[in-house]
């Protein structure tokens, strides 16, 4: 009996902790979720009490997703090398710095001050999945804990822009920016103290020239795609500018990670599948399916000819409230079958019912009922963002090497951001160029589009490696040894 109760107890603290610790990383991400959504029904009341436009308006919040992208590719390697704990405190509060700055702006130029520090709440989710893992080194539970994490990180079920709404309208959209402010200050005094520092197997000197021309690569290519989605309006030479930077740094990315002893990301793990597998099944999945849920759907709500012809606050109500309600309840299911079943089967699972979803779409586009858009919203929500998001975040960490596990969560957050911005892109040029961007036959083949690049993610796919530890550990000492042997 006296053998048992220190363990029972030593288990019951550990439980404890775990729960502690589950408490503050998902407050944490509230801070950065609240930052990505709770302002969109605000917009337009931040526009009449800034006095400024609405291009202007939209240009702080393409800011903060270009500042948080960008903040995702390097701030998880920094992590490793100066501690995790350090660096998830530091992005909480240039978050409630950036809050406030935003709640206190005069002007469009403080507001994009703000933004821009909001932007380092970017790498967010991966940092805190990170810190997750080495807490909870059982892949079981922590696959089932992850699902949780991630689960929030798509909307937090609709509430989060119906409190942001009800707060401009009634406080202004100052008392927004206090809210998150307020958040993410309860997240830097649980992370205090909850959490543990934690580091990198192999700690060296952070490589900043190779983290400053992946970001100058992956900048130039956002910005290039914020410019694309102007369509007719696009300048398309300045594009052209864009696109021969991104793909200048880029090549010089390469050379200098080849030469440096301890790069930001060794061109040995660029090479290997799980990089570049993960990468493309990523960024094919956004580019199919964000445009269609977040941008067509609704549209074919509204759309008062060849639509449903509802309003957009009931628009919204029909399709992304649910779509979301539906991803946050099925997350932790997923995580429970990813530890059953794996990543792999769960993900591929899940891409299939989103090609399903995408299919019911387009069979629906052209006589949709209310309640066939608020079935197929439950059931790409429950395919996509409670499936297929979460396991493409959780294979960022369980894929990544031990001597440096914040490099690929954090290119997988980038390839999470391009998709999306090239997704509106890509399916929106594709209705423009059909029928005018109106029409049952427009929204059928941009759909039709989206479902094409889904079933690529599908077979791109079967290119990612096992998460097998040991499997990793090979293909790292070959991959070792065929760089040492050249």
């Amino acid at each position: 009996m006296s053998a048992t109760q220190p363990n029972n107890g030593t288990k019951n603290a550990e439980k404890g902790s775990i729960v502690a610790l589950m408490i503050s990383l998902l407050i944490a991400v509230f801070a950065f979720q609240l930052n990505a959504s709770m302002l969109s029904p605000a917009l337009v009341t931040m526009q009449k009490e800034l006095n400024t436009t609405a291009g202007q308006i939209g240009m702080t919040q393409t800011v903060f997703f270009t500042a948080a992208a960008l903040f995702s590719l390097f701030l998880p390697r920094l992590a490793d090398l100066a501690g995790r704990k350090k660096v998830l405190l530091g992005m909480l509060i240039a978050t409630v710095v950036g809050c406030a700055i935003s709640a206190l702006s005069v002007n469009i130029p403080m507001l994009l001050v703000g933004r821009i520090l909001q932007g380092a709440s970017g790498p967010m989710v991966p940092l805190c999945l990170i810190m997750l893992h080495v807490r909870v080194p059982d892949d079981k539970m922590y696959a089932r804990l992850m699902a949780v994490l991630t689960s929030v990180n798509g909307g937090i079920a609709g509430v989060d822009a119906l409190l942001g709404g009800w707060l401009a309208a009634h406080f202004g959209f100052r008392s927004i920016f206090w809210t998150m402010a307020g958040i993410a200050a309860v997240a830097v005094i649980m992370i205090i103290f909850t959490t543990t520092e934690s580091y990198a197997e192999d700690r060296s000197k952070m490589d900043w020239a190779g983290a400053a021309l992946i970001v100058v690569a992956i900048g130039s290519l956002l910005i290039a795609v914020e410019e694309i989605k102007k369509l007719g309006a696009a300048n398309w030479l300045y594009v052209a500018v864009l696109l021969v930077v991104a793909i200048a740094t880029f090549v010089g990315f390469w050379q200098v990670e080849k030469r440096k002893s301890a790069p930001m990301v060794s061109t040995k793990y660029l090479k290997q599948r799980r990089t570049w597998g993960l990468l493309l099944t990523t960024l094919l999945t956004m580019i199919g399916v964000f445009a269609i849920m977040n941008g067509i759907v609704p549209a074919i709500a509204q759309d008062p000819k060849f639509g449903a012809g509802l309003g957009a606050d009931a628009a919204s109500l029909a399709t992304l409230t649910p779509y979301a309600l539906a991803g946050l309840a099925f997350g932790p299911v997923s995580g429970y079958l990813a530890s059953k079943f794996g990543y792999h089967a769960v993900l591929r699972v899940g891409l299939i019912a989103t090609l399903a979803g995408v299919v019911l779409v387009m069979l629906t586009a052209g006589h949709p009922s209310i309640w066939a858009l608020v079935l197929i919203s439950i059931f790409v929500g429950l395919a996509y963002a409670g499936t297929v998001n979460i396991m493409l975040n959780g294979m960022g960490i369980v894929l990544s090497p031990a001597d440096n596990p914040g490099y690929l969560p954090g290119l997988n957050a980038g390839a999470f951001n391009l998709g999306a911005g090239l997704s509106f892109a890509v399916l929106y040029a594709v209705m423009t160029n059909v029928g005018g961007g109106t029409g049952t036959m427009s929204y059928v083949v941009s759909i039709g589009v989206g479902g094409v690049l889904v079933l690529l993610a599908l077979l791109c796919s079967f290119l990612i490696p096992k998460e097998d530890s040991e499997q990793n550990e090979a293909a790292d000492q070959a991959a070792s040894a065929t760089a040492d042997a050249e």
